[in-house]
């Protein structure tokens, strides 16, 4: 049983209450660790060290802070294998999808944010005679980043790593649910060359911890992943701060098919986008509309090569589909499949819970669910799922698909499929999302801009954006 511990001040302390949160493991429903129940008193004494550390950290030449993460990333890399198993045990995703995605993809975001670091510039504003302009960019101080519970060190490093970069220090808290390979991380932190106080981190629940991060006073900057209520819940405190926000929100993300698409790759890639991550991925594609003249060959072979995923032990090489985050998270999955048979949804396939034997039969497993027949207005294709669920609905024309691809609050990504170019480009147009994948998937550079519309968030992370965003411009302008 692993006690996870607060980094605060370059040191690992018990919270202040002395009190603990059980760490239930998603693959058999037990209790594995507990984790501070930290309050605003552990976020002070955080921020408290990571203002004296800002004295220090903001004047650290570029080469040295990037340094720190080059190192960090490094060490990950070192211990890829030990960060993967963590973070299938605690988060309850396949051990295939940790070794290839989350933690690859936790070193890549201290890797690129160190290089994005050696190639920031500002500008010069010459004006003839008269007076010369330039441009400083200076870190805002203390950063406060909230990550969630579904990518947990793969999103927790893509907050912190540009803000670190950017010269901020850093008071950062992983979900509740998901601590371990945050905490794994703070065992590194020294070694990597962080001065003490440079990043913090807190563990302990949103309502606690969190409300405390975002409140304070001395800290300028909230970057937040999560849902879209508490996304409202943060504005309404952070803005009359006036703090600057950073917030990735919800999605209900469209899959388009049209019938001149290549069938083969896109019924691959479908599979992924709807069911990768138990569905537990703000860019899944849960609603999926396809063209009619093509709607009963995708339906009989998607339901063909769904029900052939392999569900089981989330440390099986073989499987595919894991389990859900926690017990509740499974109801509430559970909830809208419901739901969805209210208002008239035929379910294809799963539509129900899985039971396995043995050690693992308390785990909180869903079978990959697909449904059809339900109108694009109703609730279940109007709200975040965030489960192994997808609907599916035929379409006549762009226009049609246009409306029912729109039609939600949501507006982060949006997939598209066809081999017709013009078409590619009106429909990427037209599309209220953030990201438009045309005959792709997932497919990340992170020197592009990342980000939703409308219900699905505030500004943009990834690229320079990012870095940007920890920042503050200061126009200086010499008479000549």
């Amino acid at each position: 049983m692993e006690k996870i511990l607060n980094f605060i001040n370059g040191k690992h302390l018990e919270p202040v209450s002395q009190s603990y949160i059980p760490d239930h493991c998603p693959m058999n429903g037990e209790v594995y660790a507990h984790i501070p129940d930290s309050d605003e008193r552990d976020v002070e004494m955080a921020v408290n060290a990571a203002l004296d550390a800002f004295r220090i950290w903001k004047k650290y030449p570029a080469e040295k802070r990037a340094a720190c993460l080059f190192n960090l990333a490094s060490l990950i890399e070192k211990n890829a294998e030990e960060f993967a198993r963590a973070e299938t045990i605690d988060n309850g995703k396949p051990i295939t999808l940790s070794r290839s995605v989350d933690i690859p993809r936790g070193s890549a975001n201290f890797r690129f944010y160190a290089h994005a670091l050696l190639q920031m510039h500002t500008e010069a504003y010459p004006m003839d005679d008269v007076a010369l302009n330039y441009v400083l960019r200076q870190p805002v101080g203390v950063a406060g980043c909230i990550s969630p519970w579904n990518l947990p060190l793969y999103l927790f490093s893509w907050k912190v790593a540009p803000a670190l970069a950017a010269g901020c220090t850093v008071v950062a808290k992983p979900s509740e649910l998901t601590p371990m390979t945050a905490y794994m991380l703070s065992r590194y932190i020294a070694e990597a060359g962080f001065p003490d106080g440079v990043f913090n981190i807190v563990h302990g629940l949103g309502a606690k911890a969190g409300n405390a991060i975002v409140s304070h006073p001395k800290i300028p900057a909230i970057s937040f992943t999560g849902g879209t209520v508490t996304g409202k819940h943060i504005s309404s405190v952070a803005a009359p701060m006036f703090k600057k926000l950073s917030l990735e929100l919800g999605g209900k993300n469209p899959n388009i098919i049209f019938a001149d698409c290549d069938f083969d790759a896109m019924m691959k890639t479908t599979l992924l986008s709807s069911f990768s991550n138990q569905g537990q991925i703000c860019l899944c594609g849960s609603r999926i509309y396809v063209e009619e003249s093509i709607y009963e060959k995708f339906k009989q072979e998607f339901v063909a090569r769904t029900k052939e995923l392999i569900l089981g032990n989330p440390l099986d090489e073989k499987t595919r589909i894991g389990a859900v985050v926690s017990q509740a998270h499974k109801n509430k999955i559970l909830g809208y499949i419901e739901l969805a048979k209210k208002e008239g949804g035929t379910i294809l396939c799963g539509g129900h819970e899985a039971r396995l034997e043995g050690p693992l039969k308390n785990g909180y497993y869903v079978m990959p669910t697909i449904i059809e027949g339900l109108s694009h207005t109703c609730r279940t294709n109007q709200e975040e799922i965030f489960g192994p669920v997808v609907t599916i609905q035929p379409f006549r024309t762009e226009e049609e698909v246009l409306e029912m691809a729109n039609s939600t609050m949501y507006g982060l990504s949006s997939t598209l499929w066809t081999n017709n170019l013009k078409r590619a480009h009106r429909m990427a147009s037209e599309l209220e999302a953030g990201i438009v994948w045309v005959n792709g998937w997932l497919i990340r550079d992170l020197r592009t801009p990342f980000g939703g519309m409308k219900a699905s968030g505030i500004g943009r992370e990834g690229g320079l954006q990012a870095i940007e965003f920890f920042t503050e411009e200061k126009n200086v302008c010499i008479k000549l």
